[in-house]
């Protein structure tokens, strides 16, 4: 008996063991897979989506007889329970009422990023920071071989949402590969990472668009202080805070990546139609989904009485979505982004500009935007408004341009695009 015992003992541990380290699977849902990563070792394991770029969201770990396992995620109200068979965890995965099958497989899958810059390298680069107010920044400064007071300098400015110097994203760092690019073409860069992110702090909650172009602006100062001619580039909201730095007189040039030049409640609707018309809605459903959303956003800026979810003719679906968009609204962030608008302050943009979109961008409409830029913006003969053939908001070549494929595409930034920018630049040299 003892040895029976010791034997399921032996058993038990080994069991243990199995259902430690990484294990990776893929929920499957109307269609679409997701990625679902548990990471079960140390003292605070966690769950990462890397299809939705979320990382580090905490579980709860209990290990059963038998090989079962159960992993809680509070934070989202989900669960799992599996059973350990030899080189899988089998089981299901639930979350607010649904239960999905999910089978699980030691590793990680890596995700193939040829782009990525790996040294060594023909520049040098320096650790920097610098300050706005209470928001301490820190970045990267690339400074090419052999530069000067004489070499063009820009500053990159990331888009919406906490993001690192090199606007990481699902692997993905786009910054890192246009720092390089102009790193390797004689241009010096400063990156750096948003208020609480990486080695930068500052309050974010009540940070506006305003408050990032500030910092956008203390880390020009800092560029001013080594070189003559300082511009910016941003990508998304950097691309209108590029813009914006543009009309304040404060960049010698810029390139705007997707940067929205229409209002923000004009881009809020435009965003909503794209995304019901990808979801398979009906052109009567969509006018009214979108009438209702850009109602409630004039009324967000301008004030008057909003459309209440109850009283609109729409599916309950839609009804849910458009309550969570009048909570989004609320945050002071969305409220000035909303109330943006480029277009009575491109007169005062008298640098030269270089502003591009993808024409398979759902984010930043390409026709509106770039529009906008090309009828606003003073005759300059060095300003180029372009469309990319064939490429997303992130500037990769794909399909539809839809936010899914952004993790599954190895490409990270488009060689034309970077090709575009990088003589562009040439010109301030």
């Amino acid at each position: 008996m003892k040895r029976i015992l010791t034997i399921i003992a032996l058993l038990s541990a080994l069991v243990a063991n199995a259902q430690t380290g990484t294990w990776t699977g893929k929920l499957e849902f109307q269609g679409q897979k997701l990625t679902i990563v548990f990471h079960l070792d140390g003292d605070e394991p966690c769950m990462d989506s890397p299809d939705q770029a979320a990382q580090g969201i905490p579980i709860q770990v209990q290990r059963g007889m038998a090989g079962q396992i159960t992993i809680r995620v509070p934070l989202l109200g989900a669960s799992y329970e599996g059973l350990w068979l030899a080189k899988q965890i089998v089981g299901t995965f639930k979350q607010s009422g649904l239960s999905l099958p999910l089978v699980l497989n030691p590793g990680e899958d890596r995700l193939n990023r040829p782009q990525t810059p790996v040294g060594p390298f023909p520049y040098a680069t320096e650790e920097v920071s610098f300050d706005n107010g209470d928001a301490h920044l820190a970045g990267t400064l690339v400074l090419p071989e052999g530069y000067s007071r004489k070499t063009p300098a820009l500053i990159f400015v990331t888009g919406s949402g906490q993001e690192d110097r090199d606007e990481t994203i699902f692997e993905h760092k786009p910054f890192a590969v246009i720092a390089d690019a102009l790193g390797r073409a004689g241009i010096a860069t400063l990156r750096f990472d948003d208020r609480g992110v990486g080695g930068s702090t500052g309050d974010l909650l009540e940070a506006t668009t305003e408050d990032f172009r500030d910092d956008a602006l203390a880390g020009i100062r800092l560029l001013r202080e080594r070189f003559d001619k300082v511009g910016v580039i941003g990508h998304s909201e950097g691309g209108t805070i590029a813009l914006m730095l543009a009309a304040a007189g404060q960049a010698d040039f810029i390139v705007s990546l997707a940067g929205m030049a229409v209002s923000g409640q004009e881009a809020i609707v435009a965003q909503s139609r794209v995304s019901l018309e990808a979801a398979g809605y009906t052109g009567d459903t969509i006018d009214k989904y979108c009438d209702a959303v850009g109602k409630a956003a004039y009324v967000r800026v301008h004030g008057g009485r909003m459309p209440f979810p109850d009283e609109l003719d729409l599916p309950d679906e839609l009804k849910q979505n458009y309550q969570t968009v009048l909570r989004q609204i609320q945050t002071p962030w969305m409220i000035k982004l909303l109330s943006l608008d480029m277009r009575p302050l491109m007169g005062s943009i008298t640098c030269p500009v270089l502003a591009i979109n993808g024409t398979k961008d759902i984010q930043v409409d390409p026709e509106s935007n770039l529009g906008a830029l090309r009828s606003g913006l003073p005759a300059n003969s060095k300003t180029r408004v372009e469309a990319i053939e064939g490429v997303n908001h992130l500037f990769q070549h794909c399909a539809t341009g839809a936010v899914s494929e952004y993790r599954q595409i190895e490409e990270t930034f488009a060689p034309e695009a970077l090709d575009l920018i990088v003589n562009w630049l040439a010109d301030f040299k």
